[in-house]
């Protein structure tokens, strides 16, 4: 290698490489996801004994959130108030009820999300096509981890994969994503849906 060559190579490091996406900032995830108020998309979820289920999911930002799963299971969860409640379909008793705070979803769900916040972020990673980004409630990593996987040009969640206390995984894809539209408070009621069901 001569000189001039060698003084060059370095450079070819700089130029950009138009078919590996560069991984996305966390201010604009951010923006991003403050950018959501409502969502509507069906969605394929891998859960952690290796099944799938599909339904649809419903969001409304912040703090609520409602999985339809597809006939003939008719189990449900819905976050609002505060609360999660998982509705189990071959069971006539109440829901199983627990604070949002307690898990992973809540970061995606707060009113300001913040990924610069110290703590929150333990990993920041692309593979050339998307980028994903690992979360956590600072104050209380204890609660789980949630991995968020999100395109470029333009950014667009598209999955996310949650990590609970014990160490079990659900994945979650979502299909193409309604935005903006207008969702009603009935479907983020635990009481309303617990009373319809006659629980």
């Amino acid at each position: 290698m001569n000189r001039r060559t060698a003084l060059l190579a370095p450079l070819a490091f700089l130029l950009p490489h138009p078919a590996l996406a560069e991984r996305i900032p966390l201010g604009t995830i951010s923006d991003y996801l403050n950018g959501l108020t409502t969502v509507e998309a069906d969605f394929t979820q891998i859960n952690s004994d290796g099944s799938i289920s599909t339904g649809k999911i419903f969001i409304k930002r912040p703090g609520r959130v409602r999985f339809e799963y597809s006939p003939p299971d008719r189990s449900l969860v819905i976050a609002g108030g505060q609360q999660v409640a998982i509705f189990d379909a071959k069971s006539n008793q109440p829901p199983e009820q627990y604070p949002l705070k307690r898990t992973p979803l809540n970061l995606i769900l707060a009113e300001n999300i913040d990924l610069s916040r110290a703590k929150m972020v333990v990993g920041h990673t692309d593979d050339g096509t998307s980028t994903t980004v690992r979360a956590q409630d600072p104050e209380h990593p204890e609660y789980g981890t949630i991995d968020l996987v999100f395109t470029a040009a333009p950014v667009e969640l598209r999955q996310w994969i949650i990590t609970d206390d014990l160490g079990a995984q659900t994945t979650v894809i979502l299909g193409e994503m309604k935005k903006g539209g207008s969702l009603g408070a009935r479907l983020f009621d635990i009481s309303a849906e617990a009373n319809a069901r006659g629980n």
